[in-house]
C-alpha cells in the first residue's frame, strides 16, 4: 500500500528539478551539477560564486550547508565546512542568502545537508522556509530508506525533490526500492567511500547507469569523484543524465585568493560545460 501510495505521489505536477532535466533531455544535454559548500570562504563571496556557475553553465547547484559531522565527506569538503562553520555559517544563513539572490538565481538549487540539523531546526519548518527561499531540492546522505517515504511526502508538499543515493554497494532489490522513492533524480555514487578527487571513473559505473535505467525512469546523476573533462566525458557516454562535480570546485576556492575565486570557480564551471556538451 505505501509503494502505491508512492507511485501516486511521484505522479503529480513536475517539480523545478524535472522541469529542467526534461528540458536538457529534449536538447540531448548532460545536466552539469557543481557541488559548493554556503559560506565558504563566507556568505558574501557564496552569493557571487553562485550567480558566476549559473553564468558559466551550471544547470543545477548543489549547495551545502555545513555540518560538524559530515560523514559522507572526504577530506577536501570536510574542511570547506570547517571553513563555513568558522565564518559563522548557520542553516538560516543560507536561506536568507537564496532569499536574497531571488530572481537573479534562477537554475535550481538543491540543498546538501545531514538529517540531525533539519531534525533539531525542525524539519517541516526547515522545508517551509527552504521553499519559500527559492529552493528546488534536499538531499539527505544519512536519511535511512525506511524513512524515505514519511520524509519525501513532507518535501514535496511544499514543491521540493528528496533526492536519494545509489552506491555501487546498493543490492539489486533495494535499488528499485529507491528508485520508486526518489524524485527529480537518482544520485549514483560512482566510488565506494566519501566524497573526493580521483583519478580515473570505475567502469562499472556504466553497467550501474544501465542497470538503473532498466529499473527506473528518473534521471540518473553521477557524483563522487569527477573532476577532470574525460571524468565528464565518460559519464555522457555512459548514458547517465547528469554530473556532479563537487571537491573539483571546492579544492579551487580553497585554494583561490578572495579577489580571484569567482573568476576561477567560473572558468573552471566554463571549461566543464564544454566537456559535458562535446560529442563523441
Amino acid at each position: 500500500m505505501k509503494e502505491n501510495k508512492m507511485q501516486m505521489f511521484k505522479n503529480e505536477s513536475s517539480s523545478k528539478v524535472d522541469e529542467k532535466f526534461n528540458e536538457l533531455k529534449n536538447n540531448k544535454k548532460l545536466a552539469l551539477m557543481p557541488f559548493i559548500m554556503a559560506g565558504d570562504p563566507n556568505i558574501e563571496k557564496t552569493s557571487e560564486i553562485l550567480l558566476a556557475l549559473q553564468e558559466n553553465g551550471a544547470d543545477l547547484i548543489e549547495l551545502g550547508i555545513p555540518y560538524s559531522d559530515p560523514l559522507a565527506d572526504g577530506p577536501t569538503i570536510q574542511l570547506s565546512a570547517y571553513r563555513a562553520l568558522n565564518s559563522g555559517t548557520t542553516p538560516i544563513k543560507v536561506i536568507a542568502l537564496l532569499e536574497s539572490l531571488k530572481g537573479k538565481l534562477n537554475i535550481p538549487i538543491v540543498l546538501f545537508t545531514y538529517l540531525n540539523p533539519l531534525l533539531c531546526f525542525g524539519f517541516e519548518k526547515f522545508c517551509e522556509i527552504a521553499s519559500n527561499a527559492g529552493v528546488s531540492g534536499l538531499i539527505i546522505p544519512d536519511l535511512p530508506l525506511e524513512e524515505a517515504y514519511k520524509f519525501s511526502e513532507i518535501v514535496s508538499t511544499h514543491s521540493m525533490d528528496l533526492i536519494l543515493l545509489v552506491a555501487p554497494t546498493t543490492p539489486f532489490e533495494r535499488m528499485k526500492k529507491i528508485s520508486n522513492h526518489t524524485k527529480g533524480f537518482i544520485y549514483l555514487v560512482s566510488v565506494t567511500g566519501v566524497t573526493g578527487e580521483r583519478n580515473k571513473m570505475e567502469n562499472r559505473v556504466e553497467n550501474l547507469i544501465t542497470k538503473l535505467k532498466k529499473i527506473n525512469s528518473n534521471p540518473i546523476a553521477v557524483g563522487f569523484g569527477i573532476s577532470t573533462p574525460d571524468h565528464v566525458n565518460k559519464v555522457r557516454e555512459w548514458g547517465a543524465d547528469g554530473v556532479i562535480i563537487g571537491s573539483a570546485f571546492v579544492k579551487r576556492i580553497s585554494n583561490s585568493s578572495a579577489k580571484d575565486v569567482v573568476n576561477h570557480v567560473g572558468n573552471f564551471c566554463k571549461d566543464m560545460r564544454l566537456a559535458a556538451d562535446q560529442k563523441s
